[in-house]
């Protein structure tokens, strides 16, 4: 299919992605140590036998004459959210597998993993990936949230695989994804099919890193984007000398996301859950943080201002936790719940059912967020966070902590609020230089991982605070990153999910700095649209929490 192109379209088309010299080449492989699991490590060498304990593998130039590498075919897989970058994976992979041999074929499986189950496909020829380069979005080929953890889905995959003659399956996808790449590659193994598996770390929240992970693809992007949002609204709110701005951005299980947006444009509060956690703070002791930054501006004449907040926040505050695994187990398959007419007869049997303490604090809820926290359940039969309107509830609750205040005379302002909720504004931007050149090179690294016959790897490119040029490809096995986790009832082996560290260089920072971004006589940043044409450190650069994580190592 030809699009219709944009100018700047045109011209991205044309740009050729950086990458480490490792892979400008001929490539061989350097194996380091045998790993191990992060945790946990006789459950999960129990559960991969044949996977579990492998070398990380560094990419290094090959010295003498090019090794001839027989045809193969390789499938490809969007699992999970978007994530600006993917389709410069697929290119990079694409571009690679020709330089190996150009017989090689690549097929995209379509709508995620259950294209490979249902053996739904494309094959993609230089005329489709030449549509994609250095685009946003995973429409290439789609994407979709199937999980891989059936034996039938596995062998249905082989028999897919076979009538395509495919060697070797790359996943690119989340923490999830890459787990159930693990148990599918492991799977392959014990029936000795021939058929590999890659895995590549994608999200945008920023939760899939580690000490061989060093970010995940689309993070920088996707903070980049919701960064100048933010800025715009800053630099409106400071020329119009009125409202208060409550953002809610994208990020259930980690703050990664609201840290990096405020590193970049210096908000007068930015909340990170895994504090509030940590300090166990109540969802009172959150409000009154808020109102003394506004307390303050407004008796130095400034009744405006921006504040971050996650989107898990609320999951963070421990008494809210409470209630909301109270409400969990509660309307699980609750058929006398469900048969209730009227938000009222619905709240009254809630409070009915509610522990104390829980109840108390369902009751000091504003009704509609009352109500959303008894929405439907996910799949998983958790609350859909997403549609807890979070900046909504902490609007409600400062402005009636402020009326208190008034009524005291300790507040003398005016507040006026809006609320945003950034998070697909950023899933699907056109990728910054750093992810263009980052996912081209990941796509590039699982090429050669898979023509050197490796399977139960995910690719990885460090060193990504320094120039292109000088990034380390490789591949880590993914049970090097797994630790056991309950899910369903049951315990399972998952990719350990990183959440901001408190004692890292990125949160000190913030931590360091925020009285002086709320403080009257401080001025925004501004960060201002991605650049893709100029100076490297206007266009290349990295996330600020990339740069700080690494400014001591």
């Amino acid at each position: 299919m030809t699009m219709t192109k944009s100018p700047l379209q045109v011209a991205r088309a044309a740009y050729q992605p950086k990458m480490p010299v490792a892979l400008q080449g001929q490539v061989s492989l350097k194996e380091g140590a045998k790993t191990q699991s992060v945790a946990d490590q006789e459950e999960i060498q129990k559960l991969f036998p044949n996977t579990y304990g492998m070398p990380v593998i560094e990419l290094v130039p090959q010295e003498g004459e090019a090794t001839q590498v027989a045809p193969f075919n390789v499938g490809v897989i969007l699992s999970g959210g978007q994530a600006p970058g993917g389709h410069n994976v697929i290119c990079g992979l694409f571009d690679a597998l020709k330089r190996i041999n150009p017989e090689n074929k690549l097929y995209g499986f379509l709508g995620g993993p259950s294209g490979l189950v249902e053996g739904k496909y494309a094959e993609l020829t230089e005329d489709v990936i030449d549509e994609y380069r250095n685009t946003g979005g995973f429409d290439i080929i789609g994407s979709g949230r199937t999980k891989l953890e059936e034996t039938e889905q596995f062998d249905n995959g082989i028999k897919v695989c076979n009538e395509l003659g495919i060697k070797a399956i790359v996943i690119i996808g989340g923490d999830d994804s890459n787990t159930n790449a693990c148990v599918l590659a492991e799977y392959y193994l014990q029936k000795n099919c021939g058929i590999q598996v890659i895995g590549c770390p994608k999200t945008i929240d920023g939760d899939l890193k580690n000490e061989m992970i060093e970010t995940s693809f689309g993070f920088d992007t996707a903070c980049k984007t919701f960064a100048e949002l933010i800025g715009n609204i800053q630099r409106d709110a400071n020329s119009a000398k009125k409202y208060w701005h409550f953002i809610r951005l994208m990020g259930r299980s980690a703050s990664h996301i609201a840290l990096e947006c405020a590193l970049q444009a210096q908000p007068n509060v930015c909340l990170i859950s895994e504090e509030v956690e940590a300090k166990n703070m109540t969802l009172n002791e959150v409000v009154e943080q808020i109102v003394e930054v506004v307390v303050a501006r407004a008796n130095a004449g400034l009744n405006f201002g921006t504040i971050l907040i996650p989107e898990g926040l609320i999951e963070f505050i421990p008494a809210m936790r409470v209630l909301i695994q109270e409400l969990n187990d509660m309307l699980a398959e609750n058929e006398e719940f469900a048969a209730l007419e009227g938000d009222d007869a619905k709240r009254e049997y809630v409070k009915s059912k509610l522990t104390a303490a829980s109840c108390d604090l369902y009751r000091s809820l504003p009704k509609g967020i009352a109500k959303q926290l008894t929405l439907d359940r996910d799949p998983h039969g958790n609350v859909m966070v997403s549609q807890i309107e979070t900046e909504k509830l902490l609007i409600e609750m400062v402005q009636k902590r402020l009326a208190q205040l008034k009524a005291t005379k300790e507040y003398t302002g005016k507040f006026a609020a809006l609320n945003h909720f950034f998070g697909y504004e950023g899933r699907c931007a056109m990728p910054s230089n750093f992810d263009a050149d980052y996912c081209y090179s990941l796509g590039n690294t699982a090429a050669h991982l898979i023509a050197a016959g490796k399977t139960g790897y995910m690719a990885l490119v460090k060193n990504l605070t320094k120039p292109a040029s000088e990034w380390v490809a490789g591949g880590v096995p993914v049970t090097m990153m797994m630790n056991m986790e309950r899910r369903h009832g049951k315990m399972k082996p998952v990719i350990q999910k990183a959440l901001v560290d408190l004692n890292g260089a990125p949160f000190k920072y913030l931590a360091a700095h925020r009285a002086d971004w709320a403080d009257p006589q401080l001025s925004y940043i501004y960060p201002g649209p991605i650049q893709y044409y100029g100076p490297s450190e206007v266009c290349d650069q990295p996330t600020r929490t990339l740069m700080l994580e690494q400014s001591n190592n």
